[in-house]
Protein backbone atom coordinates (compact mmCIF):
# COMPACT_ATOMS: atom_id res chain seq x y z
CA UNK A 1 0.00 0.00 0.00
CA UNK A 2 1.41 3.61 -1.08
CA UNK A 3 2.40 6.06 1.81
CA UNK A 4 -1.15 7.47 3.16
CA UNK A 5 -1.82 11.34 1.72
CA UNK A 6 -4.26 11.98 4.64
CA UNK A 7 -5.00 10.37 7.77
CA UNK A 8 -7.56 10.38 10.36
CA UNK A 9 -7.19 9.69 14.08
CA UNK A 10 -9.87 8.92 16.02
CA UNK A 11 -10.17 10.04 19.67
CA UNK A 12 -13.01 10.32 22.16
CA UNK A 13 -11.71 13.53 23.34
CA UNK A 14 -8.48 14.99 25.29
CA UNK A 15 -8.10 16.26 28.61
CA UNK A 16 -4.77 17.80 29.64
CA UNK A 17 -3.11 14.46 30.83
CA UNK A 18 -4.20 12.70 28.13
CA UNK A 19 -3.10 14.95 25.60
CA UNK A 20 0.53 14.46 27.24
CA UNK A 21 0.67 11.05 27.03
CA UNK A 22 -0.16 10.80 23.42
CA UNK A 23 2.08 12.90 22.37
CA UNK A 24 4.75 9.75 21.84
CA UNK A 25 2.10 8.51 19.58
CA UNK A 26 1.36 11.72 17.83
CA UNK A 27 5.48 11.65 16.89
CA UNK A 28 5.54 8.60 16.17
CA UNK A 29 2.79 8.72 13.38
CA UNK A 30 4.65 11.68 12.01
CA UNK A 31 7.92 9.65 11.83
CA UNK A 32 6.18 6.73 10.22
CA UNK A 33 4.19 9.69 7.66
CA UNK A 34 6.02 12.51 7.25
CA UNK A 35 3.89 14.19 4.51
CA UNK A 36 0.19 13.06 5.59
CA UNK A 37 -2.16 15.54 6.17
CA UNK A 38 -3.43 14.26 9.90
CA UNK A 39 -6.92 15.04 10.96
CA UNK A 40 -7.24 15.25 14.65
CA UNK A 41 -10.93 13.75 15.69
CA UNK A 42 -12.09 14.41 18.62
CA UNK A 43 -15.78 12.42 18.36
CA UNK A 44 -17.49 13.26 22.01
CA UNK A 45 -15.36 16.20 23.45
CA UNK A 46 -13.32 18.72 23.43
CA UNK A 47 -9.20 18.17 22.48
CA UNK A 48 -6.51 19.82 24.44
CA UNK A 49 -4.51 19.93 20.78
CA UNK A 50 -7.37 22.58 19.65
CA UNK A 51 -6.49 24.60 22.81
CA UNK A 52 -3.89 23.95 25.62
CA UNK A 53 -1.56 21.91 23.82
CA UNK A 54 -1.88 23.44 20.01
CA UNK A 55 0.93 25.00 20.07
CA UNK A 56 3.09 21.70 20.91
CA UNK A 57 0.99 19.60 17.97
CA UNK A 58 2.30 22.26 15.32
CA UNK A 59 3.74 19.45 12.52
CA UNK A 60 2.20 17.12 14.22
CA UNK A 61 -1.49 17.93 13.75
CA UNK A 62 -2.63 19.40 10.50
CA UNK A 63 -6.56 19.99 12.21
CA UNK A 64 -8.01 19.51 15.00
CA UNK A 65 -12.09 18.72 15.21
CA UNK A 66 -13.73 18.92 18.17
CA UNK A 67 -17.35 17.97 19.37
CA UNK A 68 -17.97 15.90 16.18
CA UNK A 69 -21.00 13.81 17.81
CA UNK A 70 -19.20 11.07 16.07
CA UNK A 71 -19.09 7.61 18.45
CA UNK A 72 -21.62 7.56 21.32
CA UNK A 73 -25.24 6.09 19.72
CA UNK A 74 -26.05 3.06 18.04
CA UNK A 75 -28.43 4.74 15.35
CA UNK A 76 -25.15 6.14 13.88
CA UNK A 77 -24.82 3.01 12.20
CA UNK A 78 -27.62 3.56 10.04
CA UNK A 79 -27.61 7.33 9.55
CA UNK A 80 -25.19 9.04 7.10
CA UNK A 81 -21.77 8.44 7.36
CA UNK A 82 -19.92 10.46 9.19
CA UNK A 83 -17.97 13.62 7.98
CA UNK A 84 -19.83 13.38 4.98
CA UNK A 85 -17.67 14.44 2.10
CA UNK A 86 -14.72 13.30 3.31
CA UNK A 87 -12.81 10.29 2.36
CA UNK A 88 -9.55 9.29 4.43
CA UNK A 89 -6.56 7.12 3.40
CA UNK A 90 -6.33 5.97 6.52
CA UNK A 91 -8.42 6.19 9.55
CA UNK A 92 -7.21 5.37 12.73
CA UNK A 93 -9.42 4.18 15.87
CA UNK A 94 -7.70 4.96 18.95
CA UNK A 95 -9.97 3.87 21.26
CA UNK A 96 -11.67 0.42 22.05
CA UNK A 97 -15.29 0.25 22.72
CA UNK A 98 -16.76 -1.97 19.96
CA UNK A 99 -20.12 0.32 19.31
CA UNK A 100 -18.09 3.47 18.63
CA UNK A 101 -15.34 1.53 16.43
CA UNK A 102 -18.16 0.35 14.31
CA UNK A 103 -19.28 3.99 14.27
CA UNK A 104 -15.55 5.14 12.84
CA UNK A 105 -14.91 2.61 10.39
CA UNK A 106 -18.22 4.08 8.26
CA UNK A 107 -16.02 7.52 7.80
CA UNK A 108 -15.25 6.85 4.27
CA UNK A 109 -11.78 5.17 4.11
CA UNK A 110 -9.24 3.19 1.74
CA UNK A 111 -7.36 1.70 5.39
CA UNK A 112 -8.71 1.21 9.00
CA UNK A 113 -6.82 0.39 11.74
CA UNK A 114 -8.46 0.16 15.10
CA UNK A 115 -7.35 -2.69 18.23
CA UNK A 116 -11.31 -2.95 19.64
CA UNK A 117 -11.85 -7.11 19.72
CA UNK A 118 -8.49 -7.57 19.61
CA UNK A 119 -7.99 -5.28 16.13
CA UNK A 120 -11.17 -8.03 14.66
CA UNK A 121 -12.47 -4.99 13.11
CA UNK A 122 -8.76 -3.64 11.71
CA UNK A 123 -7.78 -4.40 8.34
CA UNK A 124 -4.13 -4.49 8.85
CA UNK A 125 -3.81 -6.54 11.89
CA UNK A 126 -0.31 -7.60 14.07
CA UNK A 127 1.88 -10.08 14.18
CA UNK A 128 0.20 -13.29 16.30
CA UNK A 129 0.43 -13.86 18.88
CA UNK A 130 -0.28 -10.65 20.46
CA UNK A 131 -0.85 -9.49 23.80
CA UNK A 132 -2.16 -5.73 24.30
CA UNK A 133 0.46 -3.97 26.34
CA UNK A 134 -0.87 -2.17 29.61
CA UNK A 135 0.66 1.15 28.97
CA UNK A 136 -2.08 3.50 26.96
CA UNK A 137 1.00 4.80 24.82
CA UNK A 138 2.04 1.26 23.91
CA UNK A 139 -1.17 0.44 22.50
CA UNK A 140 -1.38 3.75 20.65
CA UNK A 141 2.11 2.87 19.58
CA UNK A 142 1.39 -0.48 18.31
CA UNK A 143 -1.63 1.20 16.13
CA UNK A 144 1.39 3.00 14.45
CA UNK A 145 3.02 -0.29 13.70
CA UNK A 146 0.12 -1.75 12.39
CA UNK A 147 -0.61 0.91 10.03
CA UNK A 148 3.40 1.76 8.41
CA UNK A 149 4.25 -2.15 8.80
CA UNK A 150 7.34 -0.89 10.92
CA UNK A 151 8.36 -0.23 14.33
CA UNK A 152 6.89 2.74 16.06
CA UNK A 153 9.88 5.12 16.36
CA UNK A 154 8.00 8.45 18.57
CA UNK A 155 11.04 11.06 16.63
CA UNK A 156 9.49 13.46 15.20
CA UNK A 157 10.42 16.71 16.97
CA UNK A 158 8.48 18.76 18.77
CA UNK A 159 8.63 22.35 16.97
CA UNK A 160 8.83 24.71 19.73
CA UNK A 161 8.54 28.47 18.77
CA UNK A 162 12.05 30.38 18.85
CA UNK A 163 10.96 32.50 21.18
CA UNK A 164 10.07 29.93 24.16
CA UNK A 165 13.73 28.35 22.88
CA UNK A 166 15.77 31.79 23.58
CA UNK A 167 13.35 31.77 26.76
CA UNK A 168 14.68 28.81 28.41
CA UNK A 169 18.30 29.15 26.74
CA UNK A 170 18.30 32.65 29.52
CA UNK A 171 16.33 31.02 32.15
CA UNK A 172 18.89 27.95 32.00
CA UNK A 173 22.10 29.65 30.37
CA UNK A 174 24.88 27.21 28.83
CA UNK A 175 27.69 26.22 31.43
CA UNK A 176 26.25 24.15 34.39
CA UNK A 177 25.06 20.67 34.44
CA UNK A 178 21.27 21.59 35.34
CA UNK A 179 19.37 18.34 36.68
CA UNK A 180 15.15 19.04 36.51
CA UNK A 181 13.28 17.96 39.68
CA UNK A 182 9.55 17.80 39.70
CA UNK A 183 7.95 17.24 43.15
CA UNK A 184 4.59 17.95 42.23
CA UNK A 185 1.27 15.78 41.13
CA UNK A 186 -2.18 15.47 40.61
CA UNK A 187 -2.53 13.94 43.95
CA UNK A 188 -0.75 14.04 47.29
CA UNK A 189 -0.51 10.51 47.39
CA UNK A 190 1.65 10.31 44.01
CA UNK A 191 3.85 12.85 45.78
CA UNK A 192 7.58 11.75 47.10
CA UNK A 193 8.29 13.90 49.81
CA UNK A 194 8.91 17.17 49.51
CA UNK A 195 12.21 16.75 51.90
CA UNK A 196 13.25 14.15 49.77
CA UNK A 197 13.44 16.08 46.86
CA UNK A 198 14.92 18.82 49.26
CA UNK A 199 17.56 16.21 50.80
CA UNK A 200 18.43 15.15 46.90
CA UNK A 201 18.63 19.30 45.96
CA UNK A 202 21.51 19.58 48.12
CA UNK A 203 23.31 16.41 47.46
CA UNK A 204 23.56 17.08 43.64
CA UNK A 205 24.83 20.76 44.64
CA UNK A 206 27.56 19.67 46.71
CA UNK A 207 28.29 17.73 43.77
CA UNK A 208 28.43 20.37 41.24
CA UNK A 209 25.31 20.01 39.63
CA UNK A 210 22.44 22.62 39.65
CA UNK A 211 19.18 21.71 40.63
CA UNK A 212 15.99 23.06 38.93
CA UNK A 213 13.08 22.98 40.88
CA UNK A 214 10.35 22.95 38.24
CA UNK A 215 7.25 24.29 40.45
CA UNK A 216 3.70 24.59 38.14
CA UNK A 217 1.10 26.53 39.09
CA UNK A 218 -0.36 23.91 41.80
CA UNK A 219 3.20 23.92 43.81
CA UNK A 220 3.45 27.56 44.26
CA UNK A 221 3.42 27.12 47.86
CA UNK A 222 6.29 25.42 48.06
CA UNK A 223 8.38 28.16 46.33
CA UNK A 224 10.22 29.71 49.13
CA UNK A 225 11.04 26.49 50.77
CA UNK A 226 12.52 25.13 47.57
CA UNK A 227 14.33 28.42 46.84
CA UNK A 228 16.05 28.13 50.53
CA UNK A 229 18.15 25.05 49.01
CA UNK A 230 21.64 26.40 48.03
CA UNK A 231 22.76 26.59 44.51
CA UNK A 232 19.21 25.30 43.16
CA UNK A 233 16.96 27.24 40.62
CA UNK A 234 13.72 27.60 40.17
CA UNK A 235 13.09 28.11 36.00
CA UNK A 236 9.28 28.57 36.04
CA UNK A 237 9.58 31.22 38.56
CA UNK A 238 12.12 33.30 37.25
CA UNK A 239 10.21 33.46 34.14
CA UNK A 240 7.12 34.75 35.58
CA UNK A 241 9.32 37.26 37.27
CA UNK A 242 10.45 38.43 34.37
CA UNK A 243 7.33 38.28 32.21
CA UNK A 244 7.76 35.04 30.24
CA UNK A 245 4.89 33.21 29.60
CA UNK A 246 5.06 29.78 31.63
CA UNK A 247 3.24 27.15 29.45
CA UNK A 248 3.98 23.69 28.63
CA UNK A 249 5.95 24.27 25.47
CA UNK A 250 8.22 26.52 27.84
CA UNK A 251 8.68 23.21 30.34
CA UNK A 252 9.66 20.80 27.20
CA UNK A 253 12.05 23.43 26.26
CA UNK A 254 13.64 23.64 29.72
CA UNK A 255 13.94 19.90 29.46
CA UNK A 256 15.80 19.73 26.37
CA UNK A 257 18.07 22.04 28.41
CA UNK A 258 18.62 19.50 31.86
CA UNK A 259 21.43 16.60 32.05
CA UNK A 260 18.71 14.40 33.94
CA UNK A 261 15.38 14.98 35.83
CA UNK A 262 13.20 13.46 38.46
CA UNK A 263 9.39 13.47 38.60
CA UNK A 264 7.00 11.91 39.90
CA UNK A 265 3.81 10.24 37.86
CA UNK A 266 2.57 13.18 36.67
CA UNK A 267 1.68 15.71 33.89
CA UNK A 268 5.10 17.04 34.84
CA UNK A 269 6.95 13.97 33.74
CA UNK A 270 5.18 13.75 30.79
CA UNK A 271 6.87 17.35 30.36
CA UNK A 272 9.94 16.68 30.91
CA UNK A 273 9.69 13.02 28.88
CA UNK A 274 8.45 15.19 25.98
CA UNK A 275 11.82 16.85 25.59
CA UNK A 276 13.24 13.61 25.56
CA UNK A 277 15.42 14.23 28.67
CA UNK A 278 17.21 10.84 30.49
CA UNK A 279 14.09 10.73 33.00
CA UNK A 280 14.04 8.93 36.17
CA UNK A 281 10.38 8.59 37.44
CA UNK A 282 8.70 8.02 40.80
CA UNK A 283 5.72 5.34 41.63
CA UNK A 284 3.81 4.15 44.58
CA UNK A 285 -0.13 3.89 44.47
CA UNK A 286 -0.37 4.23 40.30
CA UNK A 287 0.89 1.48 38.12
CA UNK A 288 4.45 2.69 35.76
CA UNK A 289 3.61 -0.28 33.31
CA UNK A 290 0.24 1.34 32.60
CA UNK A 291 1.06 5.01 33.36
CA UNK A 292 5.33 5.56 32.83
CA UNK A 293 6.33 8.43 30.38
CA UNK A 294 7.66 7.29 27.33
CA UNK A 295 11.26 8.58 26.61
CA UNK A 296 14.91 7.51 25.25
CA UNK A 297 16.05 7.07 28.71
CA UNK A 298 14.08 6.20 31.54
CA UNK A 299 14.75 4.91 35.33
CA UNK A 300 11.36 3.52 37.20
CA UNK A 301 11.62 3.03 40.98
CA UNK A 302 8.51 2.14 42.54
CA UNK A 303 7.56 2.18 46.51
CA UNK A 304 6.60 -1.38 46.39
CA UNK A 305 10.62 -2.54 45.24
CA UNK A 306 11.21 -0.95 48.91
CA UNK A 307 8.78 -2.75 50.97
CA UNK A 308 5.62 -0.82 50.73
CA UNK A 309 3.16 1.22 48.54
CA UNK A 310 4.02 4.93 49.28
CA UNK A 311 5.81 7.12 48.14
CA UNK A 312 8.45 8.13 50.89
CA UNK A 313 9.44 4.31 50.95
CA UNK A 314 11.69 5.11 47.79
CA UNK A 315 14.73 6.64 49.26
CA UNK A 316 16.95 9.64 48.33
CA UNK A 317 19.76 7.16 48.40
CA UNK A 318 18.13 4.70 45.22
CA UNK A 319 17.30 8.23 43.29
CA UNK A 320 20.81 9.36 43.60
CA UNK A 321 22.22 6.19 41.87
CA UNK A 322 19.81 6.17 39.12
CA UNK A 323 20.64 9.81 38.66
CA UNK A 324 24.35 8.38 38.53
CA UNK A 325 23.07 5.96 35.56
CA UNK A 326 22.62 9.07 33.54
CA UNK A 327 26.30 10.24 34.88
CA UNK A 328 24.99 12.48 37.21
Amino acid sequence: MPAPATICVYVGLDAFGDGLMKLPFLRALRHAFPRARVTWLAGKGRSVFARELKPLAAGLIDETLEDAGIGSRLGELWSARPLAGRRFDLVIDTQRRVLTTLIVRRIAHDQFVSGAAGFLLSGPKPRLPYRKPAAMVRQMLDLVEVASGRPARPEAPIALDAGVVRAAEALLPPGPAYVGLAPGAGGREKCWPLENFLTLSESLARDGATPALILGPNEEGLADRCAAVPGAILPLQAAAARGIPVAPMLTIALARRLKAAVANDSGGGHMLAAGDVPLVSLFGPTAPAKFAPLCPRLVVLRAQDFGGETMDRIPVDAVRRALAEFGV
